[in-house]
């Protein structure tokens, strides 16, 4: 069934909350003074919190997969390409407060599934794609394997969300997957990979 504006808005209002304040502390009480209605206005939409969180990871993950493919449909070569992804990436990542994955994976297992869904299954034809136009244009390495990389490349997402790993203390989402798209293109990219990719990004004074 498809979603009202309104029903939308609240989702999309209701994520920006999750990662400001974290998901498990937020009660429903909270959400809906927060969001300015009523727990009765709050409760024509979903059934509970956990439908809530489900219906907003749902969402999110929607919209996410909008922008990537808006983003892979413009022109440029499998670089470009990449960097406009990671670009998106990095911008979302940064908005992430490190509890709210926890949380997810902790105690909304149904909400956490839908993530895993989207990491595991669509994200992986992404990488795979790019690794195949890249290969094409002589700037990803012809012995690249595209399928072992993408699962490489899933393998490194999970590790990004690893608290005991990567201490939220110390590191943020946006500058381990900064770190991680360094390794990724710089593993796949031949010479003229590499040397196209340094002339793109001297043009912006950026580093990669």
């Amino acid at each position: 069934m498809s979603k009202t504006e309104k029903h939308i808005e609240l989702l999309v209002n209701c994520a920006q909350l999750f990662m400001k304040y974290g998901i498990k502390s937020l009660t429903m009480n909270d959400i809906a003074t927060h969001l300015g209605i009523s727990k009765k206005t709050l409760y024509l939409y979903v059934t509970d919190k956990k439908d809530l969180v489900n219906q907003t990871v749902q969402i999110q993950i929607d919209n996410e997969e909008c922008i990537l493919e808006e983003t892979i449909s413009h022109d440029g070569n499998a670089i470009d390409e990449l960097l406009r992804i990671n670009q998106k990436v990095s911008e979302k990542l940064h908005n992430i407060q490190p509890g709210v994955m926890y949380d997810l994976q902790k105690f909304y297992p149904e909400a956490w599934k839908i993530f895993q869904n989207h990491k595991c299954n669509y994200i992986p034809t992404i990488v795979e794609a790019n690794i195949e136009k890249g290969v094409k244009e002589g700037l990803y390495r012809e012995n690249v394997n595209p399928k072992i990389i993408s699962k490489f490349y899933i393998t490194m997402i999970d590790k990004i969300f690893d608290v005991e790993l990567f201490s939220p203390m110390e590191f943020n989402y946006k500058k381990l997957h900064l770190e991680m798209a360094r390794y990724h293109i710089r593993g796949i990219a031949s010479r003229k990979g590499i040397e196209y990719l340094k002339e793109k990004l001297a043009q912006t004074n950026q580093e990669f």
